[in-house]
This record gives structure tokens, C-alpha cells and sequence, in this order.
């Protein structure tokens, strides 16, 4: 099998689009798994954890490879749900090109909006599957025009559904202008292809003609044909298709049932057919170690070894395994590497491809191929390993801040050591997920993205690691900030061990504009201050914004200048300049409008429509604001802006004000002034 026969790619959706259940066709069609496993009986393959079974969600991202007509497709099934975007930027950043799910019910679904975004961040082709066309509300034309409208892409519809709920026995191919049966008695292995039935022949013409119109405006050979009325090969279609799915000026549109083991063959051709081997990709971006200058990685099997640790998964018997995409060169079992980005060597002890949650050894990995490593015991996602002589790092991975928190203890001193080593284990594998000391009261703090986030990770302490822990309620991460530009002169005398110590500096502090970060910068010139000193001030300076001002919480978007300063060659020392950055900033921010900051969260909210007055009434009690309202033919879409505090328990809430018939998404939007501080 030649590498150009290899596809990385991902399957993305809102949560509930049937994704996971897809892969599991996928699974059973390429030969996997010798029976169909289901999310709704906790069967599914790539959903092995525990508490993914038990929830019916996908929290992991499992990577597994099959193979289709002899070509290797590397799978990384990743999360719908919000709370782990972490597992969804990690699983993009390491693809070649991606499957969106759409459900035919919902259609384009606030999740669907965020992934898709994540995916045109890192310019990753797409093609789309409709699923879930055997459901009651379905409608196929709706998803596409919604695909067009809310993400402003180009959909090029490739199939029709034959019939919609009940009555979807099939699909047409519009290309080769077939219909195609999927027989019930095989699990849809066998396929039934015919000529289109008469009624819907007239649609079939006119979508035919919809697709050869919209690849015609990228194709002149195509234009001529079809103005002069010639017949177009199918693989000219094909082709153009191709080439503009990787160019994203198209997203070719498939449709199917996956429950009912409808339309998931052709989407398998369509992942060989129109998304790019690993060479076909964008070029891949590095920076050298030792200037930190831009440089282009050739994906060669025979250049330097580099490539990107994209996940850390813990295993209870082999320890830490370490997902990696090779960009360049081969990796051997059995041989080191280096860890560039912490300078330290690394052991391969075993290269397995994996299974889902099982596995196969292998010998070597080649430039393109995805695969896990077994020995690594410094790497962190986000790390790059490679050859000592070919030091380059490949981007950072950038994930958003956590913005909820809990307390957590062990219930007995023996747990202790267990608790933080479960910590440690969970904090390699998800960088959204912080661990620190409370320095006031001793406390551990864990902080998620998420209510769902940090009660999947406790329990993962309690079940999979066996920690016997109290956990306290969830608590808002707060921010402070300023609002006024002020000056301030801090003089700093004091006498440390008989010796006085004596700074002075002048800082301007003021707002630096919402999501523009903390910056220290010095106008005052080395004439009038040693770089020592002013590097020690810079210092004191950037360890005081994460103190806080008035309660002690890190602070955001504040622009600090150094605008004067004097030093005496007998008194002055680093350690005085140091300690007047720290109480300058303190000093000059306290008279600068200080204020607490919560975080606002972006809620979308999926209702019927009966209830969407109650939902919104009761939005608005918790300080909810209503942005937009939009009505689908069964469901009323709320968007809405709400403080985090006031979200606590809110899925029981919308439970129960909708007969559990209600769903919502919120992601971090913004942090904004809280009202009467803490």
C-alpha cells in the first residue's frame, strides 16, 4: 500500500448526530469488527470507557485504523460535546481531512457551528454526511441550505435520499445516476444498485444538474461540456470534485441512516475519493529550537524523525501511551528520541496501531501515519519529539482557560499519594484541566471547562483510579481587572540582613482592552536604568498579575508601562527593583478602578416549542440575555449570554421544564464586571 492510499481523518458533530454510531459502521463495513456494536446498549467499540458507555456519550477521542479497498484510513472519533473541546482541537490539529455529521432532524447544531470553525482554523477539507434520515422530522434539503447559510460553505449535494422517517429505503448516486438498496439481511454489506425509479427521476435530473452547475464555475473542461450537451466522465466529475474539496471551495454531501446501516459504503469512498493523503495536506509549520525562526517541515519517510505528541491516554498496564502523528522521517521501536520542547530523551519501548481500546504491535512508523508509543515518560500533549540534529518545534496546540472549579481531598492520609498521582496522570492527558494548591487554605483545586468536564474527571479519579475523595461544590473562577489608567511612584527602602535595599520606578497602568491579555513594557533606557534592574522590575511586574488586586484572583487585560525609574549605585539590588515592580503594580491598580470579573458563557438552547416561552422566562431569571430566537420546523433555537455562577444545575432545570425534552450547549464567551463583587 503506497502512503498517497493513507487518510488521517476525523468524524466531527454536535453531540447526539449519530457519530459514534457511524464509526461503528465504519468499523463493521472495513472489516474491524465482526459485529455491530451500539451506543444505546453501551456496545460501542470506540466508546470503551466506563463512563462512556454509562452516559451514551463520547468523552475520549479513540483512535483506531481499518482499511477500505486495500487503502488505510486512520480514524480519531472525538467528542461532540462542548465541555471536550480539548479532545477536539487535539484530534483536528494531527488530521489531514474531516467527516462533519450532521443529524437530518437538527441540522446544523450549535456544537456542529463551534468544530466546524475550530476545523477552518486549521484549514482541514471536509465532506458531510447527513445522518439520521430515518427519523421522524428529518428533512435532507433543510440541512443542506442550513450547511450554506450558518456556515457559509459551498455543500455539493452528491446523493438524494430515497424516501424521509419511516419510508427511507435508500439513496441515489448522482453522479453515476443509480439508486442504491442496502440489503436488511446483511447489515447493509450488500448493495443493491439500479436505475431510478420513474418518481423520482425528475429530481434526480434536476440535482444532477445542480452539481455539474456548481463544479462547472471551478472547471472550464467541465463548462464546455456541459453548455455544448457532451456527456461528462465520471471521473472528470470526480476529479474536479477532488481537487476543490481540497482547495475547500466545495463540501461534497452525502446522506444516509447509520442505525439502519444506510449510505455509509459511499462515504467511505467518499473519504478516498475527495479527502487528502497526509502529502496532499497544508504544508506543516515549525519553528526552530534555536532562533525560534519559521521553517517548513518536507513530510519525507526518509528525512529526520519529528513528529507530534496529540494526546495522553493513561492504560492501567502499559502506563502512559502517547498518541503521535509522524510529519517526518520513521520512528522505530525499540530506539530514542528526543523530547525537544523538554530537552530530554525518550525511550520507544513498543509501537502499537490501535483498535480502539485494543491493539497490534508494529515495528517502525513512517511520515503521515498516526500510531502510539508505549515508554515515554516526560511528554505532555503538545510535544514534539524528534532527532537531536532536526531540533524543530511543530505549533503549540492553544486551548481555552478552565472556568469552573472544585475542591478535592483524599477521605484518608493514604489516599493522598494516590489522589495526586491520578491527578497528575489526568493533567498530562487533558491541558484544559488545571490542578494547583491553595495556599491559604491547603486545598487541592481542579479546574475544567465544565460542569459535565469535571464531573467525568472525578469520577474517573474515584472509578478508574480507585482514590476514595471528597469533592466540594463547583465554584466560578473569577478574574480581576481595571478600569482607569492611573500612575504611580513606588519608593522601596528597606534593610535586609543590615544592608539597605532602595528601588524607585514609576508605572502607568490602564485597560488594555478586553481579550488583549497583561503586557509590561519599559520606556526607560539603560543610560538611566541597568538592564538588571529593569529586567528584575519586568519580573516583579508579570508575578503580580497572577496575585490579583482587591481578592486575590489572577488579572486580565492590563497594560502596564515603566516610564522612570532611579537606582543608587550603593543601595539599589535586583531583589529591591523586583519587590517595587510587585508593590507598584499592586499600589497603582488598587487607585485604578479595580473590579472582580465573572465569566459569561455563550448558551444554546434546543427546545420544542411549547415550552420555549417557560425556557425563556426562565432564562431571564438567571440573569440570562436573550440574543436570538430561531423557530425550525420542530425545535425553537435560544441563544442567549449567561453569567456562569447562574449556571449551575441548569440541566436539571431545562429537564424538567421540558419533560426532558430540552438540550443545551454553552461554551466561554467573555469575562464582564461583576455586580457587588464577590
Amino acid at each position: 500500500m503506497s502512503i498517497n492510499g493513507m487518510r488521517n481523518i476525523g468524524i466531527m458533530a454536535h453531540i447526539d448526530a449519530g457519530k459514534t454510531t457511524t464509526t461503528e459502521r465504519i468499523l463493521f463495513y472495513t472489516g474491524k469488527s465482526h459485529r455491530i456494536g451500539e451506543v444505546d446498549n453501551g456496545e460501542a467499540t470506540m466508546d470503551w470507557m466506563e463512563q462512556e458507555q454509562d452516559r451514551g456519550i463520547t468523552i475520549t477521542s479513540a483512535a483506531t485504523t481499518c482499511y477500505w479497498n486495500k487503502n488505510q484510513i486512520n480514524i480519531i472519533d472525538t467528542p461532540g460535546h462542548v465541555d471536550f473541546t480539548a479532545e477536539v482541537e487535539r484530534a483536528l490539529r494531527v488530521l489531514d481531512g474531516a467527516i462533519a455529521i450532521f443529524c437530518a432532524v437538527g441540522g446544523v447544531e450549535p456544537q456542529s457551528e463551534t468544530v466546524w470553525h475550530q476545523a477552518d482554523h486549521y484549514d482541514i477539507p471536509r465532506i458531510a454526511f447527513v445522518n439520521k434520515m430515518d427519523r421522524l422530522g428529518a428533512n435532507f434539503y433543510e440541512v443542506v441550505k442550513e450547511i450554506e447559510e450558518k456556515l457559509h460553505a459551498n455543500p455539493l449535494v452528491l446523493y438524494l435520499p430515497i424516501g424521509t422517517e419511516n419510508d427511507f429505503t435508500g439513496i441515489i448516486d448522482l453522479i453515476k445516476m443509480k439508486e442504491l438498496k442496502f440489503e436488511v439481511n446483511s447489515n447493509g454489506s450488500e448493495i443493491i444498485e439500479s436505475d431510478i425509479s420513474p418518481e423520482y427521476k425528475n429530481l434526480a435530473d434536476k440535482w444532477h444538474e445542480k452539481l455539474l452547475d456548481n463544479i462547472s464555475a471551478f472547471s472550464e473542461e467541465i463548462t464546455d461540456r456541459f453548455l455544448e450537451g457532451n456527456d461528462i466522465p465520471a471521473k472528470m466529475i470526480k476529479d474536479a470534485i477532488r481537487v476543490n474539496t481540497l482547495n475547500r471551495n466545495l463540501v461534497p454531501v452525502f446522506v444516509g441512516a447509520s442505525l439502519k446501516n444506510i449510505g455509509v459504503q459511499p462515504l467511505l469512498d467518499g473519504v478516498l475519493d475527495f479527502l487528502p493523503s497526509p502529502f496532499e495536506g497544508n504544508p506543516i509549520v515549525g519553528h526552530k529550537l534555536k532562533d525560534n525562526s519559521e521553517i517548513t517541515v518536507v513530510q519525507d519517510k526518509k528525512g529526520p524523525a519529528l513528529a507530534l505528541v496529540f494526546k495522553i491516554q493513561s492504560d492501567r498496564e502499559a502506563g502512559a501511551l502517547s498518541f503521535i502523528r509522524v510529519y517526518s522521517g520513521t520512528i522505530k521501536k525499540g530506539s530514542a528520541i528526543l523530547n525537544i520542547n523538554k530537552h530530554k530523551r525518550e525511550r520507544i519501548n513498543r509501537l502499537l496501531r490501535m483498535h480502539s481500546n485494543r491493539h497490534e504491535s508494529i515495528e517502525e512508523l513512517h511520515a503521515g501515519d498516526i500510531a502510539v508509543v508505549v515508554g515515554f515518560k516526560a511528554a505532555q500533549t503538545g510535544d514534539t519529539v524528534g532527532s537531536e540534529g532536526y531540533q524543530v518545534l511543530l505549533e503549540d496546540m492553544n486551548f481555552p482557560e478552565p472556568v469552573i472549579s472544585v475542591a478535592i481531598e483524599p477521605r484518608t492520609i493514604s489516599d493522598q499519594d494516590k489522589l495526586l498521582k491520578a491527578l497528575d496522570s489526568l493533567k498530562r492527558e487533558d491541558p484544559t484541566f488545571t490542578v494547583k494548591e491553595n495556599e491559604e487554605t491547603g486545598q487541592l483545586i481542579i479546574a475544567g471547562m465544565g460542569e459535565l468536564h469535571l464531573d467525568v474527571l472525578v469520577k474517573r479519579v474515584t472509578s478508574e483510579f480507585k482514590v476514595d475523595a471528597n469533592v466540594g461544590k463547583p465554584q466560578v473562577t473569577y478574574r480581576e481587572s481595571i478600569f482607569t489608567k492611573v500612575s504611580h511612584t513606588e519608593n522601596f527602602q528597606k534593610l535586609v540582613a543590615g544592608k539597605e535595599n532602595t528601588a524607585e520606578i514609576t508605572l502607568t497602568v490602564e485597560p488594555a482592552g478586553k481579550g488583549k491579555g497583561n503586557s509590561f513594557t519599559s520606556e526607560v533606557s539603560e543610560s538611566i536604568l541597568p538592564r538588571e534592574f529593569s529586567d528584575a522590575a519586568a519580573r516583579g511586574v508579570n508575578n503580580a498579575f497572577a496575585s490579583g488586586i482587591m481578592y486575590g484572583y489572577p488579572t486580565i487585560d492590563i497594560k502596564v508601562t515603566m516610564t522612570n525609574a532611579a537606582y543608587d549605585q550603593q543601595t539599589s539590588s535586583a531583589m529591591a527593583f523586583e519587590t517595587a515592580g510587585a508593590l507598584g503594580f499592586d499600589a497603582a491598580c488598587r487607585k485604578a478602578d479595580p473590579a472582580l470579573l465573572e465569566p459569561v458563557m455563550n448558551v444554546d438552547i434546543l427546545t420544542p416549542k411549547e415550552f420555549v416561552g417557560e425556557v425563556i422566562s426562565h432564562i431571564s431569571t438567571r440573569k440570562g440575555v436573550i440574543g436570538s430566537l430561531e423557530s425550525k420546523p420542530a425545535i425553537e433555537h435560544i441563544r442567549a449570554e449567561v453569567p456562569l455562577v447562574n449556571m449551575f444545575g441548569y440541566s436539571t432545570a431545562l429537564r424538567s421544564l421540558t419533560q426532558g425534552r430540552g438540550t443545551f450547549a454553552m461554551e466561554f464567551s467573555h469575562f464582564a464586571k461583576k455586580e457587588g463583587g464577590i
